[in-house]
């Protein structure tokens, strides 16, 4: 099984942020499967910092720079990810969360979620 972290649970891994359980974060970081994080994350976390509604408590460079360097694999988005994405059923309009969805869909991840709407999904979940 290979995991894709959504993005409050990258930002929550990588700045060691107390709202991940010590044993998600035990789960992610001894799993033998390929944890990703998807680009769309990046743009996520990116827009909502510059429009104030996502606090860090480090710089922006800084946070992805530490994301980087964390282990965690890149996703990047393919044509193969938005013809999925806009097939997916509207249960949820943010554009990032429903890319990540299509993401875990076509290439078999496990999505590593808290966020109560992914179970509206056909996604394999792991919820935390």
């Amino acid at each position: 099984m290979n995991l894709l972290l959504d993005t409050h649970v990258a930002i929550w891994f990588v700045t060691e942020d107390k709202k991940l359980s010590a044993s998600t974060k035990a789960f992610i970081e001894n799993h033998e499967g390929k944890v990703w994080v998807s680009i769309a994350s990046y743009w996520e976390i990116g827009i909502k910092h510059s429009l104030n509604k996502l606090l860090l408590k480090r710089d922006l460079n800084e946070i992805f720079n530490i994301i980087s360097d964390s282990g965690l694999e890149l996703l990047s988005i393919t044509p193969l990810h938005i013809l999925q994405n806009i097939q997916l059923p509207f249960h949820h309009r943010d554009p990032f969360d429903r890319m990540l969805v299509a993401q875990a869909q076509c290439d078999n991840l496990t999505l590593v979620s808290k966020d109560e709407w992914i179970r509206n999904y056909e996604v394999d979940l792991f919820w935390i």
